[in-house]
């Protein structure tokens, strides 16, 4: 017998969700946090983890940006253009066996 299976297709598979996050809020945040998901269409903790996950996001890479003005940028390019100097007391150091090394 020959036929078309449209639901006969490979599911994708999406990463193992083995860790727990719990806190505790006011009945007013969850209140708010239940409409703003229900909004959207989505359940409390896939709406919550969604947007955790972006906020905590945005810090992280915050964090690890340097923004300058251009200004400052100029002058930051200035300074590694600038042929490095020799400190006596530097490369004495590095030329030492280190003393993390066993």
């Amino acid at each position: 017998m020959y036929g078309i299976f449209p639901y006969n297709r490979t599911m994708t598979s999406s990463p193992l969700k083995n860790a727990r996050v719990e806190f505790r809020v006011t009945s007013a945040q969850k209140e708010t946090i239940e409409a703003a998901a229900a909004i959207q269409g989505r359940s409390l903790t896939d709406f919550s983890a969604a947007v955790l996950i972006e906020r905590a996001q945005e810090v992280v890479q915050h964090e690890r940006q340097l923004r300058v003005d251009a200004d400052h940028y100029d002058a930051f390019l200035e300074i590694m253009d600038q042929p490095a100097r020799s400190i006596d007391g530097l490369r004495d150091l590095m030329s030492r066996r280190s003393v993390f090394v066993d």
